[in-house]
């Protein structure tokens, strides 16, 4: 028998998320791949990239109309907005744009993955129930995770395809230019810090120190994705997909400061969105004086994100044992994670 012909159409391709789901897929070698992304990207083998505009449904629709071979939809799109509220409507109009756009042309159209997080159990809120579980009842409005899904829930019903919803906690990997990197954060604020000659701080909230938290290896995310996609176990389930290990800075921030080879500091309190803000020319004179890659100071800040995680003065972390019970085994070892993409960096030339 003949091998059925398996096309994934990955939203937000050139992502932390999308970037490491691309190259799996890839690796996997049965896969035809297409990526999307508003700046596109470079064909090559099996993967070949589409520039849209996912927020004009014209757009989406002369790009998208035609991908009449597409079986798998990985959505992993967002648009950063200033408020919880405003971040609704271009985030539904995206993933809308690409279902409508796909789904009339996709006749063999097995499945849409959604990306989620931890925002649909209030995480970004305040303290939250932990561990949250998938079961967990949903908190007030706006939250577009939440709407995003009972959107994928509506266009279902009757419909051969079903979907996934995948929550990870932070996630960590590479990629420029992206508003949520916290790899990124913490590999060149040390790496200033070592330049300044200056112990590397905790820079969050006081309470945030010693809570208990956990990461998402963008690799083992990108695993716990394909499989929740192909594993018809796991058709219209909402799983929790994280590390397996639990964590506090208190206990990693000396792991990363010797890796650096800097001595470690009291923490102190300082949005990393301010103090940050007038780095750039020193950012400069380190590609020049260290032969670093020819990065923009924007692509590689994500402060406010940085600001954003480092605040959490409560437990952060969620029950992982659903997708366990399903099938998925994998797990990473977050300290490690961490020191293993500080070294890729190094590597390619990202920090000195």
């Amino acid at each position: 028998m003949t091998q059925k012909k398996k096309v994934a159409l990955v939203v937000g391709a050139q992502g932390v998320i999308g970037r490491n789901l691309v190259n799996h897929l890839t690796e996997l070698g049965d896969w035809e791949i297409i990526g999307l992304s508003r700046r596109g990207g470079e064909t090559r083998g099996q993967v070949r990239h589409v520039a849209v505009d996912l927020l004009d449904a014209g757009d989406s629709a002369a790009k998208l109309g035609g991908l009449a071979d597409v079986t798998h939809i990985f959505y992993a799109a967002y648009q950063e907005r200033p408020t919880w509220a405003e971040l609704v409507p271009p985030n539904m109009a995206m993933l809308e744009n690409v279902v409508d756009a796909v789904e009339p042309a996709a006749k063999g159209l097995e499945h849409i993955s959604l990306m989620q997080g931890y925002k649909v159990y209030g995480a970004h809120l305040g303290p939250f129930k932990t561990p949250a579980r998938e079961s967990d009842p949903a908190h007030m409005p706006p939250e577009f995770n939440v709407d995003q899904q009972e959107f994928l829930e509506r266009r279902q019903r009757g419909s051969s395809w079903t979907w996934s919803a995948i929550r990870p906690s932070v996630v960590c990997g590479f990629a420029l230019g992206n508003p949520m990197n916290l790899a990124m954060v913490i590999a060149v604020y040390g790496a200033i810090s070592k330049v300044l000659g200056l112990p590397l701080r905790f820079p969050g909230k006081p309470g945030a120190y010693d809570k208990l938290l956990e990461m998402t290896d963008a690799g083992l995310l990108a695993k716990a994705t394909v499989w929740a996609a192909t594993d018809e176990r796991c058709a219209n389930q909402a799983f929790n997909i994280n590390n397996g290990d639990l964590f506090r800075w208190n206990e990693m921030w000396p792991k990363i400061a010797e890796f650096f080879d800097l001595e470690v500091a009291t923490p102190l309190p300082m949005s990393l969105d301010v103090v940050m803000a007038d780095k750039e020319p020193l950012w400069n004179s380190m590609i020049e004086k260290y032969d670093l890659a020819p990065h923009a100071y924007k692509d590689v800040s994500s402060w406010g994100f940085g600001d954003f995680v480092f605040s959490w003065d409560y437990d952060m972390f969620a029950d992982g044992s659903k997708a366990r019970r399903f099938g998925f085994h994998e797990y990473v070892d977050t300290e490690k994670m961490f020191l293993d993409i500080l070294a890729d960096f190094r590597r390619d030339r990202i920090i000195p």
